[in-house]
């Protein structure tokens, strides 16, 4: 079988390597390899896929479905892992190799095409803050993933660097909002770092279960910022976007018993950086919509 990624990942690391990816150029060999290696037999390439990695429904040699994920070193995948086995299928999908370190991941198989997302949204929100909930974990000693304050760390030096002077006042409020949630965090857990409702897929040992971690060690409110803008294009469409806003903010972090300001400084932080990066990378639209929401913050 011939390995064509999907046009979504090739349009994402395009953005995140302007200059070429050496990576996305070896992946179909890749791919022939990590299947031929662990003997499974190929169904099909999820299109449209993940916009950081190239996901392949297979079975293994015992005839049990499984995905093959393969991405590129940037993605983090051996953080993936070990996040994924400290879950160890608690709230998140189930490594079927623990132990491999090629940056191949052997997963247990959802059910690819079924999200949260496609629920009502009132009931998207409360089963995903639930599978939320369940990974928030003490972090194994020794932890090797990032911390909060360094990713943000990075993500704040771009920030400077590269907003345009007409959203340098937002900027300026997201920076010191991200200055003074540092100063004092409640709490150390093992987070998502990702999530939000796409990345909750239906499951057969549960209903719901977490796919795709970039796992960060950290405070509760910034892996439950990303869940506040979900379906942001839905907000800014409704004439009450705001107010909706606001209170999506103090419903989730009570039903998670997080504070509501700590939640709405992530929120604000996480949805500037995300509109600076995409105006940075040519998404307009994209920028237009979470600079918007972040301004009802």
């Amino acid at each position: 079988m011939v390995f064509e990624p999907p046009k979504r990942l090739v349009r994402a690391l395009g953005e995140t390597a302007p200059d070429g990816d050496d990576w996305l150029e070896k992946l179909p060999e890749a791919a022939q390899q990590a299947v031929a290696l662990r003997e499974l037999t190929v169904e099909r390439v999820q299109v449209p896929g993940g916009r950081s990695s190239l996901v392949v429904l297979v079975r293994t040699a015992d005839g049990t479905p499984a995905v093959l994920k393969l991405a590129p070193g940037r993605a983090r995948p051996e953080a993936e892992r070990a996040a994924l086995a400290h879950w160890a299928g608690r709230g998140a999908v189930q490594l079927l190799e623990p132990f491999t370190a090629d940056g191949v991941l052997l997963l247990e198989r959802l059910h690819p095409d079924v999200s949260v997302r496609s629920l009502p949204e009132a009931k998207a929100l409360l089963e995903a803050a639930g599978t939320l909930r369940r990974l928030w974990v003490e972090p194994p000693a020794d932890f090797p993933f990032e911390t909060v304050a360094e990713r943000t760390g990075r993500q704040a030096e771009a920030m400077r660097a590269r907003a345009d002077p007409e959203v340098a006042p937002l900027v300026d409020l997201a920076l010191a909002a991200r200055g003074e949630l540092l100063d004092a965090p409640p709490e150390h857990r093992l987070l998502h770092g990702t999530f939000r409702q796409s990345k909750v897929l239906g499951g057969e040992r549960m209903p719901w279960l977490a796919v795709g971690p970039d796992p960060v060690v950290g405070e509760c409110a910034f892996d439950l910022a990303r869940l506040v803008r979900d379906r942001v294009e839905d907000l800014i469409a409704q004439p009450s976007g705001a107010a909706t806003t606001r209170r999506r903010v103090k419903r989730l972090a009570e039903s998670l018993d997080v504070d509501q300001e700590r939640l709405r400084g992530w929120t604000l932080f996480r949805a500037v950086e995300s509109g600076v990066r995409a105006g940075r990378v040519g998404r307009p639209r994209d920028a237009e919509l979470l600079l918007e929401f972040a301004g009802w913050l």
